[in-house]
């Protein structure tokens, strides 16, 4: 016989919150949710976790020899809304998803790839059970869905507290090649986008709308979707990485506001064709069209679509995938660096967690 202590026997679901669970019993649910199937056919990359969830500490092997980390944290009613004006609750899926593909969507700027990541979940003690449970469901979908081959659930922290918090630290590998920062762009590059930009900005707008849900179109519920599950292109980055890009940086705050952070980076100038930026307008119309919005400040200022923006020098064809957007200037001997439009600065917009 085993002298471990006996399983303690876990409640039924009904109404049941997070107080009504011993930290045990919660990982008990939590735990069977954390493991990323394999895909079809068999793994694509080999995993990197030597040693997961269930003791002190994780151990993740890191043959490159070196390691790429990044965290963020998403807390409720700063980063998300459990209930949104248009009517639309957001789920624990909604958050996991978008934890998930958030941390990925940095390793991927730096044209690596997502080894594992451990995950810190504050809540208060009336957050349903049932809220976590799908938090877990959503972070493994996400993983599995978004293409990270051989990314794993490491293991975490739970805690409680007056607000719901999720921070998720992840961990990723070279492969032994050399990382892309957001310093290398230089004068007669090409600044090329991957993904999109503006679509979770426009499904924001329809969320803090007073339009109901229910009422919108299938195109205006894509909008909507890429707020709450955004889809990076993830195989952009190592594709990217081995095509020569210059300079490479995630699209969290806006095109604008992370183009003068690469462009301060890398002493440059990057300057945007207007005609490109209004093709990226395009599919924001029918947000735009029913909101009374102009669509262009979504595209210039919103960024949790979580796109890739990458500097290739001139020659070097785009990998599928990225489109040309612009190219990079030296300043004039008068001028800072920054973001132009069609050769004028362009306005700072996008998003700052600090500002009013």
């Amino acid at each position: 016989m085993s002298d471990l202590p006996a399983p303690e026997p876990l409640p039924a679901d009904a109404g049941l919150t997070v107080a009504g669970l011993s930290e045990s019993q919660l990982l008990e649910r939590i735990f069977p949710r954390l493991i990323v199937p394999e895909p079809a056919g068999g793994p694509e990359a080999p995993t990197s976790l030597l040693l997961g969830p269930g003791d002190d500490a994780a151990i993740v092997a890191a043959p490159d020899g070196r390691t790429i980390l990044s965290i963020d944290t998403q807390v409720a009613d700063q980063d998300f809304r459990l209930q949104w004006n248009n009517g639309y609750r957001t789920s624990g899926y909604d958050v996991g998803w978008k934890a998930a593909a958030q941390n990925l969507s940095d390793i991927n700027a730096m044209g690596a790839r997502s080894t594992s990541l451990v995950v810190s979940l504050t809540m208060p003690p009336e957050t349903p059970v049932s809220w976590v449970e799908d938090f877990a469901d959503g972070l493994t979908a996400g993983i599995r869905e978004l293409g990270a081959r051989g990314c794993t659930v490491a293991g975490g922290d739970l805690g409680r507290g007056r607000e719901l918090a999720v921070s998720v630290a992840i961990v990723g590998t070279l492969d032994g090649k050399e990382p892309v920062l957001r310093s290398g762009a230089r004068p007669g590059d090409t600044v090329a986008l991957a993904g999109t930009v503006g679509r979770a900005a426009a499904g924001l707008a329809l969320l803090e709308s007073e339009i109901s849900v229910v009422e919108l179109t299938a195109a205006q519920r894509a909008l909507m979707d890429t707020q709450c599950r955004p889809l990076p292109p993830l195989a952009a980055g190592p594709a990217a990485r081995d095509a020569g890009a210059s300079a490479m940086m995630d699209i969290s705050d806006g095109l604008v506001r992370d183009g003068n952070r690469m462009a301060a980076a890398s002493h440059a100038v990057l300057n945007l064709d207007a005609a490109a930026l209004k093709e990226l307008a395009v599919p924001l119309l029918p947000a735009s069209e029913l909101l009374g919005a102009d669509p262009m400040p979504w595209v210039l200022g919103g960024g949790e679509d979580h796109g890739l923006l990458a500097t290739f020098p001139a020659g070097v064809q785009l990998p599928a995938g990225f489109t040309a957007i612009g190219s990079v200037e030296t300043p004039a001997p008068t001028e800072s660096t920054g973001v132009k439009i069609a050769g004028r600065p362009a306005d700072a917009v996008g998003w700052d967690h600090f500002a009013d």
